[in-house]
């Protein structure tokens, strides 16, 4: 005989982020088996991303049909001034609303995947195979480094630069990749007199051999990473004397763009997964944490397939690391609020967005290069383009799951949404096939709509009108049930607040 009607609530529904690694049926109700085209908010509630907006109004005639902006970086100069640089076509640019070709005549560019830094108000970009460039805040020229009218020496054709401790560091030619360059202190296009040189690092590696990936400063110490391995270097403010500290075998950086400094920790992409260097870095045994533990054999798979075309990110204002596999258009985002009991960052993805660079400006906004252009991080439609919201739980089978179910309704709380379509849906067994029903959000006044904060305590007492819940009658019946929505994402916000799913439990099957 079946058994009184039994609920299995859901609040915050996703909370925990995608888990594709343990078994379903073990994992907390909090986890996720898609999340997609979402964030965790501020609530730790399942959100609508933001899109972009192409911003320069002449990309598209400056730039070559198809191409992609493969690097936007900004330059801010002593005196506040603030310079856009982006690449594609073959070409650079500089400007926000309007894009000017500023590359160098006379000078042939092959890719658009450049390394920038700046200092002593000049910024450089580096790409392996080019013959590096400056940009002089004091005559706004982009020149040759060897152009220059104070330059000394020749720079290396490098693909790795960084600004650190005074001076330009740079790495990754095309016949050296086992050889990190440094110039003279605060003078960046000076690389032969001064205190510029070089190191040689065959004999460092803890491995025997390994090739510079990636060059980075962290709480006062030089961080090399080699595909395999990990070099930690103190006194680098003094090149000529500074020593290697630390060295980390079996584990590195897969490319160039795969790592990023969020200030406290430099998070990386290795070949097993996501990880993080550690705030403790300085201590003899660097700790390696796995950020991307509950996606990391999605993650190891992707990187197979595009490992040189990982893009990283670190957006402080939305407390999230984007890890952008471009050739493939598959995007993982870590949201880094509040880390999971093992350490592992909270998970989504993105699909229907695939930036081929992406920055964080002086007043973090994050701006995205794309197919067509570069834009920022905002609204809810990508460049006047909707798109759809997903979210699945993972099979529930309330505690028992050995006994039928026989579904009866399913509450969904919404939060925003205004006029949205939602499709609700639901199939049983681990089969994908979904019973589907497809409903409309009501209308969000306006003038409640548009408060400020909306998101607080206070004004969400205030707008009750914000909060959705829609019932809805459901049918069928298996040992386990798996719950989902869609949702078309046009131009509005939209979160999930709450899942109630009623089932009768039967017999045994």
């Amino acid at each position: 005989m079946a058994q009184q009607l039994q609920n299995v609530t859901l609040a915050a529904p996703g909370f925990g982020g995608i888990n594709t690694q343990d078994s379903p049926l073990l994992q907390s109700q909090s986890f996720s088996a898609i999340c997609d085209n979402a964030v965790i908010d501020k609530q730790g509630r399942i959100a609508a991303r933001n899109g972009y907006t192409i911003v320069p109004s002449n990309a598209s005639s400056v730039i070559t049909s198809g191409d992609g902006v493969e690097m936007v970086s900004e330059f801010v100069q002593q005196n506040g001034t603030k310079v856009m640089f982006s690449a594609a076509s073959n070409k650079i640019f500089t400007g926000t609303t309007t894009l000017t070709d500023v590359t160098p005549g006379g000078y042939t560019i092959s890719a658009n995947k450049w390394d920038t830094c700046s200092i002593a108000n000049k910024f450089f970009l580096f790409q392996k195979g080019h013959f590096p460039l400056v940009y002089d805040a004091s005559t706004s020229a982009l020149t040759k480094i060897v152009d220059h009218g104070s330059a000394a020496g020749v720079p290396p054709s490098a693909n790795i630069c960084v600004a650190a401790y005074g001076r330009v560091w740079a790495a990754d030619t095309t016949t050296d990749q086992k050889t990190i360059y440094w110039s003279d202190l605060l003078d960046g296009v000076d690389w032969s007199g001064g205190s510029s040189g070089s190191l040689d690092l065959t004999n460092v590696w803890p491995n025997g051999y390994d090739t510079i990936q990636s060059i980075q400063a962290h709480n006062n110490l030089l961080v090399i990473y080699g595909k395999n391995s990990i070099l930690v270097y103190a006194g680098a403010n003094s090149p000529s004397t500074m020593v290697l500290q630390d060295t980390i075998k079996n584990i590195g950086a897969v490319n160039r763009d795969c790592v990023v400094s969020t200030g406290v920790d430099l998070i990386y992409v290795d070949s097993t997964g996501v990880r993080s260097l550690g705030r403790t870095i300085q201590e003899k045994s660097a700790p390696i944490g796995d950020i991307s533990r509950n996606v990391d054999n999605d993650i190891r798979r992707f990187i197979l397939s595009d490992g040189a075309n990982i893009r990283t990110v670190y957006d402080p204002q939305n407390a999230f690391i984007i890890v952008s596999f471009s050739g493939i258009g598959v995007v993982y985002v870590f949201d880094t609020r509040a880390p999971l009991q093992d350490g592992s960052l909270r998970t989504t993805t993105w699909s229907s967005i695939d930036p081929l660079s992406m920055t964080v400006n002086a007043d973090e906004e994050l701006l995205i290069g794309v197919t067509g252009g570069w834009g920022k991080y905002t609204g809810q439609q990508d460049n006047g383009q909707d798109y759809e919201l997903s979210y699945f739980t993972h099979p529930l089978d309330f505690g028992d799951s050995s006994r039928s179910k026989f579904l009866k309704k399913i509450n969904l709380t919404t939060f925003q949404g205004s006029n949205a379509r939602v499709v609700l849906q639901w199939g049983f067994d681990y089969v994908d096939d979904f019973t589907k029903s497809a409903f409309r959000l009501a209308t969000i006044n306006a003038a409640q709509y548009n408060i400020s904060e909306f998101n607080t305590s206070a004004e969400y007492a205030k707008s009750p009108v914000l909060i959705n819940t829609q019932r809805v009658n459901a049918r069928g019946s298996g040992a386990v049930v798996t719950i989902g929505l869609t949702s078309t994402v046009a131009g509005q916000p939209l979160a999930i607040q709450q899942l109630n799913v009623y089932s009768l439990v039967g017999r045994i099957v």
